[in-house]
């Protein structure tokens, strides 16, 4: 089964386990450690991180290292970009309709019965 990187950041643990693992190169058992679950629990979410190509695992001896490759999230924020330019126009376009309220509210209007400007 494909795994995306959607699949491996859905999950809170997992997300967690990235962010520790980009800090620095951690073995499993260091990791296992980390979390109130057990270690097959976390070998799973390993297992889907591998998938996913965010995590690789390097042998050195006896010991399994972790190492973060974040560049697969470089998906997650092209997919996030295009919501953050969809709102940008919208929060802008209701900016302008502010102002042109605001404007409107301040802008002096002449009493058109005795001709005295005043402010609304």
């Amino acid at each position: 089964m494909r795994r995306d990187v959607f699949q491996a950041i859905a999950d809170p643990t997992r997300r967690e386990i990235i962010g520790m693992i980009a800090q620095q190169s951690m073995n499993l058992n260091s990791v296992a450690q980390k979390f109130d679950i057990s270690r097959p629990a976390v070998s799973k979410h390993m297992k889907i991180l591998t998938e996913c190509g965010l995590v690789i695992i390097k042998q050195q001896g006896r010991e399994r290292y972790c190492e973060a490759r974040l560049t697969q999230l470089n998906e997650v924020s092209a997919w996030i970009e295009q919501y953050r330019i969809f709102w940008e126009q919208k929060l802008d376009a209701l900016e302008n309709y502010l102002q042109e309220i605001q404007t409107k509210k301040t802008s002096p209007t002449k009493n058109k019965k005795n001709g005295i400007t005043k402010r609304k």
